[in-house]
């Protein structure tokens, strides 16, 4: 160790050519890099790094063996390469703005070390630290795209879907422009996973359907994304736009072979389901899915007992507070403030009896509103023709006589 710094300040104090000096600095790596004990390889590659980013050394020497090193960093294990890369990033911190190339290839060599441990926001801590927008380096398109997934990943790992989402955000203005697709789907699969994460489960659940059609995905990865698509949509709010996710899953032929398709068919069919039917299903959900709700249900529980009110809506006019209790398997107050919220927002319709304690439903008469639509279409085609006819009088005389031939 000692003749490596003799050698090194011999070497800077020595002067000379260039190129003379960067062979000599490259003889001096090679000779570490052939050392037996590995806290003498470390200990002499820090005493490298401590020399070549001094100001006393040519800054196209120092990015050359410092670019040089960066390569040998991933052959040695990832205990050495943890110490040497977390001391070259503190020794190039004071100059950092002039070994950008240099430190962007350390840190993701740091961060892969991090994955491999499961140290998730450690690693994505360490690429956060790469100047993609403000560095005085220009990063190609695809190289930001994929950094910036990269860490929404690793935070989605560490749960952390708000700092996930802040990056995904930021690789959203930038997914457009990429023409490489592999960096699309992964895109889009970052983003459905943060989505999944909020609790945005329908969102979700749509982009993760878009995913299962994807030919550039394995067979086996479009039947997770599937799966996945099947699992938000039954996690979410009960309403009109779960509805259609629910027709769209049920009418694939490939959601047959899935789980969790008894329980996509009840929900389809509007039938109630029963909490015992719920326990092969819990055992598919992710722990961020398993999360409790602020009224102490899980989101699973939560999800049944909407889609349960919303069936006996179609089975009920009306019923008490006490018999749908009984019927959702909840407390009848819990169930009643469930029917209050979603008559609120609209989600199903009716009106509750505060005083004789009923919730009374309303069906939605299809027909009426369907007549008025073919009216108003009606309408704006009589409109039509009208104009046509203070336009092109003789022609649409013309029309009407070939017309009435027919």
């Amino acid at each position: 160790m000692y003749s490596y710094k003799q050698q090194l300040a011999a070497l800077v104090n020595s002067g000379g050519f260039h190129k003379d000096q960067a062979e000599k600095f490259r003889l001096i790596l090679e000779s570490i890099l052939k050392h037996d004990n590995s806290e003498g390889l470390v200990e002499g590659l820090k005493a490298l790094i401590e020399t070549i980013v001094h100001e006393n050394v040519s800054l196209v020497i120092s990015r050359q063996i410092l670019s040089e090193i960066s390569c040998h960093v991933p052959k040695l294990t990832d205990d050495m390469g943890k110490s040497v890369c977390s001391f070259a990033l503190g020794k190039i911190q004071p100059r950092v703005i002039s070994f950008e190339e240099q430190v962007a290839s350390i840190r993701q060599h740091l961060a892969d070390i991090f994955e491999r441990e499961q140290c998730w926001k450690e690693a994505a801590n360490v690429l956060v630290g790469i100047p993609l927008e403000t560095g005085q380096k220009q990063y190609s398109l695809d190289y930001k795209l994929e950094t910036y997934l990269k860490i929404a990943r690793l935070y989605l790992e560490d749960d952390d879907p708000v700092q996930a989402e802040s990056f995904i955000n930021r690789a959203s203005l930038l997914q457009a422009e990429s023409k490489n697709e592999q960096l699309q789907v992964y895109y889009k699969v970052c983003y459905a996973r943060v989505l999944d994460y909020r609790r945005k489960f329908i969102e979700a659940a749509q982009r993760y359907n878009e995913l299962s059609y994807r030919s550039i995905i394995h067979d086996d990865e479009r039947m997770t994304a599937l799966r996945n698509a099947l699992i938000c949509t039954i996690l979410a709010s009960a309403g009109q736009q779960r509805s259609r996710m629910l027709a769209t899953l049920f009418k694939d032929e490939r959601c047959q072979q899935l789980q969790a398709y008894c329980i996509l068919e009840k929900m389809y069919l509007d039938r109630i389901i029963r909490r015992k039917e719920l326990v092969q299903l819990d055992s598919l959900l992710q722990p961020h899915q398993k999360a409790k709700t602020a009224d102490g249900s899980s989101i699973l529980e939560r999800a049944v007992t909407e889609h349960n009110l919303l069936a006996a809506s179609k089975l009920y006019n009306n019923i008490t507070f006490m018999e749908l209790g009984a019927l959702l398997e909840v407390d009848p107050l819990r169930a009643e403030k469930i029917a209050s919220q979603m008559i609120t927002e609209g989600r199903m319709n009716g009106s509750i009896d505060q005083i004789d304690s009923i919730v009374h439903f309303e069906s939605r008469d299809v027909l009426p509103a369907w007549d008025r639509q073919i009216q108003s279409l009606c309408y704006q085609v009589n409109n039509i023709i009208e104009k046509i006819a203070s336009v092109a009088p003789d022609w649409m005389a013309k029309a009407m006589d070939e017309q009435m031939v027919h």
